[in-house]
């Protein structure tokens, strides 16, 4: 799995163009419960689809990002919160110690 960083609009907007799934994490990077879920994605990231872009926006550094995220996709702000994106939608959001890797898979999955 390739983690990437969400750092602009214009990569929001690749995102929403894809045709594949992708995955936005947004995360508090001072909150220990962010901090927590993320390095629970990382320890099991094998469960994760490999070839499935996983998108790390850092709300305090990009918060113009976040609020475009949620604007796009029509998804209130939640911290920590994953998104699962497929053809420009949000297929699947959770958020805080609901967001697991193998959820996330299963969703994934279930669009395909």
């Amino acid at each position: 799995m390739k983690f990437l960083s969400l750092e602009s609009k214009e990569q929001l907007e690749k995102i929403a163009g894809a045709r594949d799934p992708q995955i936005i994490f947004k995360h508090n990077t001072t909150c220990p419960i962010s901090k927590s879920v993320l390095r629970s994605i990382k320890e099991e990231e094998q469960v994760l689809p490999p070839d499935i872009p996983f998108y790390i926006l850092d709300l305090l550094t990009y918060r113009s990002v976040s609020d475009a995220v949620e604007e796009q996709f029509d998804v209130p702000h939640q911290s920590p919160q994953l998104l699962v994106i497929n053809n420009g939608q949000c297929s699947y959001d959770e958020s805080l110690y609901d967001i697991t890797p193998k959820q996330t898979a299963e969703a994934i999955t279930a669009r395909e």
